[in-house]
């Protein structure tokens, strides 16, 4: 849902400098859960009966049908990407992937260096997908592009190639890979920690990398978010992580103190004793999980976007997280009940409520940009047969 999410909001380009503007685009969505269940159950047939090969096919269907119910102004989005050509990505990356299954098999660092290399594979077809993606995404007959470079994606995927070049080095000095000594699995743990300090600047080079590139035409997207905002916004999940994880726990144990002071509770209620001492823990890993995303996608939804634009289009995100996290709870407790049944009905009211939290405003009217883009709009023609993956893996 997130790349539909991000292509949904390409129109919303904001410039912060710009005065309050006259011509606004709502961002609706029209999609119900039934209609989509009926795409979603024929999607889940196919795939069992063609053991996984329809999956471009069903994802086509599902990403033309929640673009087409996108409307940006009362107008469409569209989705024109082509099932065959999706297939040759995901064989490719199946492919990959086996490879470095089978690597593993004949020793461990075999398994690792094929691991490095499917990494190295990897931002070349994060740019491939990117723009494959955006040219086959339109409005208005217009069609988006993505003008990132291979050099760029590789410069942001830096961060991801620092751990691993780590590893690779103090494996290089370990004599037997079976029996590792003390300071490589030292070094190991170090490496995932680092790994996780450089998550949001990860993140953030990703991110700056997508949305300096956006493009319809002439026009391109510029990124204003600070690395510094990323990691304040990591470090405000953290505490949210931590408190969702003892305050469970917290008042557990403090039933569990005022239960044992009372003398509710003796040496034949033990099994209510160990229950309560393992429920603590449980409850505050099912809130941490449930709590943490919610909370990261409307934060990272609202600084992302807010933060992307140009001098022509801006647009506002304030998706709440209360409302976000209320929604999940509901989602799951409905799929659940429902064995899984209410899955699609959920997958659409998520939709609305993150496409719905966006206000777009212009600075001059949408017909006068769409007749000044389709003047220029022939230099793009060539872009989706042009790729040279022609591939959309879904990163």
């Amino acid at each position: 849902m997130n790349d539909f999410v991000r292509n949904s909001l390409l129109l919303a380009t904001p410039a912060p400098s710009m005065e309050p503007q006259a011509h606004r685009l709502p961002i609706e969505f029209t999609g119900s859960g039934s209609e989509y269940f009926r795409i979603w159950l024929v999607n889940l047939l196919l795939l069992l009966l063609t053991l996984g090969i329809y999956y471009p096919w069903a994802k086509v269907r599902r990403l033309r049908y929640f673009h087409g119910n996108t409307l940006v102004g009362g107008e469409p989005l569209g989705f024109h990407g082509n099932p065959r050509k999706m297939l040759k990505g995901y064989l490719l990356v199946g492919l990959l992937f086996v490879l470095y299954s089978v690597a593993g098999n004949f020793s461990p660092m075999a398994g690792f260096v094929a691991f490095l290399i499917v990494t190295a594979i990897w931002p070349a077809l994060l740019k491939s997908s990117m723009q494959f993606r955006l040219a086959n995404t339109s409005w208005r007959g217009l069609r988006f592009r993505f003008k990132g470079s291979l050099g760029d994606a590789y410069r942001a995927a830096l961060p991801l190639f620092v751990p691993g070049l780590l590893i690779l080095g103090a494996v290089t000095g370990v004599a037997d890979p079976q029996k590792p000594p003390s300071w490589y699995l030292i070094i190991v743990a170090g490496v995932m920690l680092l790994t996780l300090a450089v998550l949001p600047w990860l993140l953030w080079n990703f991110k700056q990398y997508q949305h300096n590139h956006y493009a319809l035409a002439s026009l391109q997207t510029t990124f204003t978010a600070t690395l510094g905002s990323f990691y304040q916004t990591f470090f405000k999940a953290f505490g949210i992580m931590l408190l969702s994880l003892v305050l469970p726990v917290g008042v557990v144990v403090a039933a569990m103190f005022a239960l044992k002071t009372s003398g509710t509770l003796n040496p034949s209620s033990g099994v209510l004793f160990a229950l309560m001492a393992g429920l603590g823990p449980l409850v505050g890993i099912l809130a941490m999980l449930v709590v943490l995303k919610p909370y990261l996608t409307s934060r990272l939804q609202n600084l992302v976007w807010t933060r992307t634009g140009n001098a022509s289009l801006r647009f506002k995100s304030k998706l709440r997280f209360r409302s976000l996290l209320w929604l999940t709870l509901k989602n799951w407790l409905l799929i659940v009940l429902t064995l899984g049944l209410y899955w699609p009905f959920a997958a659409v009211a998520l939709a609305r409520l993150r496409l719905q939290a966006v206000t777009v405003k212009t600075r001059e009217s949408p017909d006068t940009l769409v007749s000044q883009v389709s003047a220029s709009e022939g230099d793009a023609a060539g872009d989706a047969a042009g790729d040279l993956f022609g591939l959309d893996i879904g990163l």
